[in-house]
């Protein structure tokens, strides 16, 4: 997967490639799917979730531009592999699910993986997480029309968020820097993400 997915695409940082090689996919995806594991696409996890393509996760995590010291907010914690490859890195992952059946599932799996660094919150990600912020960075894992700017107040000056922003069906990975509290984006690659629903006109 690493090897011919990731590496040969273009992925360069090797803490990104090193934790893509540590985390088991595997035990994130349902166990009628743990043959296509690897498989290079996103998969459904119930819910009318998904987790995402391993490419996707790479990209949005090289993005980021991590170092051992952040602390990262997620927003859609979903199966929970995100998580575990930014905790990988970081000092901290704090991760929010609206579906508690989600959040409670990647609890317990990154929990019997040896993962102390991750902190789960159910609740409507779009309000992020006011009481452990600022953050050096944040990054959504579901599309949405916009970048918040409840989100953009919880980022650290000179931090970075990761989107995907668009269309219901067609979205571009977003890279946004805080400068003198405004935030700057680049377009990256293009992608598609489930919705993320919730409060202050994310609906589409």
């Amino acid at each position: 997967m690493v090897d011919t997915q990731i590496i040969l695409r273009g992925v360069k940082d090797q803490k990104v490639i090193n934790a893509m090689l540590k985390v088991p996919r595997h035990r994130f995806v349902p166990e009628e799917l743990t043959d296509r594991a690897y498989d290079d696409m996103a998969l459904p996890i119930g819910e009318g979730q998904t987790i995402s393509q391993p490419y996707m996760v790479a990209v949005m995590t090289e993005l980021l531009e991590l170092d051992i010291n952040h602390r990262v907010l997620e927003i859609g914690t979903g199966s929970g592999y995100q998580a575990a490859v930014l905790a990988e890195i970081v000092k901290e992952v704090y991760t929010v699910e609206r579906i508690a059946s989600l959040s409670e599932r990647a609890r317990q799996i990154v929990r019997e993986l040896g993962y102390d660094n991750i902190f789960f919150r159910i609740g409507d990600g779009t309000l992020g997480w006011p009481e452990e912020a600022p953050f050096d960075r944040i990054i959504v894992t579901a599309a949405a029309p916009e970048i918040p700017d409840t989100l953009i107040d919880q980022l650290k000056e000179g931090g970075i968020v990761v989107a995907p922003v668009g269309s219901r069906y067609s979205q571009v990975l977003l890279k946004g820097i805080k400068k003198k509290g405004i935030l700057t984006t680049q377009e990256s690659v293009p992608c598609v993400f489930v919705p993320l629903v919730g409060e202050r006109g994310w609906r589409e």
